[in-house]
C-alpha cells in the first residue's frame, strides 16, 4: 500500500522507509522476534539498527512491531502483509478519545494527541475511554471520520515521525482484550525497552561525527570524551542484553519484575543518550551541527524522543516502586 504522497521532506523520507522495512518483513528478509520468545535480544538489536539509520523511521518501525507483539499478546491473529500499524496510546491532559458501542458495533470520537504515522499507518491500535475505563481498539487509519490535524505537529526534532493530533468523528472500531488490557499484560513494560533500544541506536548515530574527528588527529580532549561515551555505550548496550536475557526468563512476568526492569533500563539509556549528546557536542563543538545536516538531524531527533522518558517524574515512580512497592495500585 502506498504512503501519503502529500508528504513532503523529511517526514516522506521516513515514511517511505517504514513501508520499505514492513515489506522487508513480511519477505522475511528483517526479524523483529516477539518479546519473551527467546530471541528478544535479536527484537532489540534490530530496532538500535534501524534507529542507527533513522530515527524518525524507528519511531514508525518500533510501533508497527509493538503493535504486532500487542495484537499476538492479546490473542488477536496477524494481520494481512501489506498493512502499517501504529500505537496511539498517549493520554496527554485535554481532550481524550471516548469510545461508545452502539449494539455490537464500538465507535470512536474526540481527539487522540501524538500520532506517530499519521498519514503512513494503514491500521492502528488506539487507547480511549469507556466511562473511567480505558480500552484498546484496533481502527483503520483511512475511515472516514478518522483525520489528521494539520499543524498540530511543529517539532523540529522528529518532524519526520508525522505525529499530529487525529480527530475521529464516529470511527468504528474492533474492540482488543478487556479493560485496561493495554497496560495490564506484561509485554507493556517489554515495549517500553523496546523504545530504549531505538534511543541506544540513536546515540550510537549521534556519536559517529565523534569517532572520526577522534580518528583523524591526536587531541587528548577529544580522546577523553571518546572514551568517556565509549563507556556509556558499552554499558548500555550491555544493560539492554541483560534485560532481553531477564525477559526470555519470565516472559509472562511471573516473578513480578517487568515493570521494575523497564523503569530501570529506560532511565539509564536515557541518560546515557544525554552524557553522549553532550560529549559529542562539547568535543566536536558547532561545526557538525551547522554543516552536518545527518548529524544535525539525528541530535534534534534524539533530543526529542528521548523526552519519552518523563525525567524526574519516571525517576520518582521508580523510587517509590523501590520504596514502597505494596503501596502502589
Amino acid at each position: 500500500m502506498p504512503v501519503d504522497s502529500t508528504l513532503t521532506g523529511d517526514a516522506a523520507a521516513a515514511a517511505e522507509g517504514f513501508a520499505d522495512t514492513v515489506r522487508r518483513i513480511g519477505a522475511g528478509e528483517l526479524a523483529f522476534p516477539l518479546p519473551g520468545s527467546g530471541r528478544t535480544a535479536e527484537r532489540f538489536a534490530a530496532l538500535s539498527s534501524v534507529a542507527e539509520a533513522g530515527l524518525c523511521t524507528a519511531r514508525l518501525v518500533e510501533g508497527h512491531v509493538d503493535a504486532m507483539a500487542i495484537r499476538a499478546e492479546l490473542g488477536e491473529p496477524p494481520p494481512p502483509a501489506g498493512e502499517r500499524w501504529g500505537v496511539w496510546a498517549a493520554e496527554p491532559p485535554g481532550e481524550g478519545l471516548t469510545a461508545v458501542r452502539d449494539g455490537s458495533v464500538w465507535m470512536l470520537n474526540g481527539l487522540k494527541q501524538y500520532c506517530s504515522g499519521a498519514h503512513s499507518c494503514t491500521h492502528a491500535l488506539v487507547t480511549a475511554r469507556e466511562g473511567k475505563v480505558r480500552r484498546l481498539f484496533a481502527v483503520r487509519v483511512g475511515e472516514i471520520g478518522c483525520r489528521p490535524l494539520e499543524g498540530t505537529w511543529q517539532a523540529v526534532g522528529m518532524a519526520g515521525s508525522d505525529t499530529p493530533g487525529v480527530q475521529f468523528s464516529d470511527v468504528p472500531a474492533h474492540l482488543i482484550g478487556g479493560p485496561e488490557a493495554y497496560v495490564r499484560r506484561p509485554g507493556f513494560w517489554h515495549g517500553g525497552i523496546g523504545v530504549a533500544a531505538c534511543w541506544y541506536g540513536g546515540a550510537v548515530a549521534a556519536s559517529r561525527v565523534l569517532r572520526e574527528a577522534a580518528a583523524g588527529r591526536a587531541e587528548p580532549h577529544m580522546d577523553a570524551h571518546l572514551g568517556a561515551v565509549d563507556v556509556q555505550l558499552y554499558a548500555a548496550a550491555a544493560l539492554l542484553e541483560q534485560a532481553a536475557d531477564e525477559i526470555d526468563a519470565d516472559p509472562y512476568d511471573e516473578r513480578g519484575g517487568a515493570r521494575l526492569r523497564a523503569m530501570r533500563v529506560r532511565a539509564f539509556v536515557e541518560s546515557v543518550c544525554r552524557d553522549v549528546l553532550d560529549h559529542v557536542g562539547r568535543a566536536t563543538g558547532a561545526g557538525p551541527l551547522c554543516h552536518d545536516a545527518a548529524h544535525a538531524r539525528t541530535v534534534a531527533d534524539l533530543s526529542v524522543y528521548i523526552r519519552q522518558h518523563h525525567a524526574e517524574r519516571d525517576l520518582a515512580a521508580l523510587g517509590a516502586h523501590l520504596a514502597r512497592p505494596e503501596g502502589e495500585l
